[in-house]
């Protein structure tokens, strides 16, 4: 499976949760798929939608998913200690390693050969680190959110993208239906 197949997969379950959508492609596959207001789509800041919704988690009770690419964790690889560090039971952290930067190209990342983004979560203090494999990723998905604990998924899947428009809704709307989203 590739990524837009999984993100098909898993839309029921991502209805009206908090979810925050990695930088690019990622985003627009999820636009297209099941637009929902407490979607909140980067549109640049590779790296960072997995602070971003940490922060997000410990400022509010509601679960907070995190769709994140393996390019972009290793774009900022401080983000793992610090989920760790700051324990948000609320925060799911949904890695898709498709090994590759999907919206630059498909370049290889080092998640694609020896890095195990697993084992560097768990290395950092992450607990409830999950690999599993694309087609079990609704079942691991609905588990972390029943488990109410904080869980990092690393969910491995073949490199690949859909061919979506880009998102073409101004940044400040997204924003704000986002937010209106998380006052609900």
């Amino acid at each position: 499976m590739i990524r837009s197949e999984i993100l098909k997969e898993i839309a029921p379950i991502l209805r009206d949760q908090l979810v925050v959508c990695n930088i690019g492609i990622p985003s627009q596959e999820l636009h297209a798929i099941d637009d929902q207001p407490s979607n909140f789509y980067m549109l640049g800041t590779m790296g960072l939608a997995s602070s971003i919704g940490l922060g997000l988690a410990l400022a509010q009770p509601k679960p907070v998913i995190v769709i994140d690419g393996d390019g972009s964790i290793l774009t900022n690889m401080g983000t793992l200690p610090t989920i760790a560090n700051n324990v948000a039971d609320n925060y799911i952290l949904m890695i898709i390693d498709n090994g590759s930067y999907g919206s630059t190209g498909d370049q290889p990342t080092y998640a694609g050969r020896k890095t195990s983004l697993a084992k560097v979560a768990e290395a950092c203090g992450c607990e409830n680190v999950i690999e599993c494999r694309d087609v079990d990723t609704g079942e691991v998905l609905q588990k972390a959110l029943d488990s109410g604990k904080m869980h990092v998924l690393v969910v491995k899947c073949d490199s690949g993208n859909a061919k979506n428009p880009v998102i073409t809704m101004d940044p400040v709307v997204i924003r704000d239906r986002f937010m209106k989203a998380v006052q609900a």
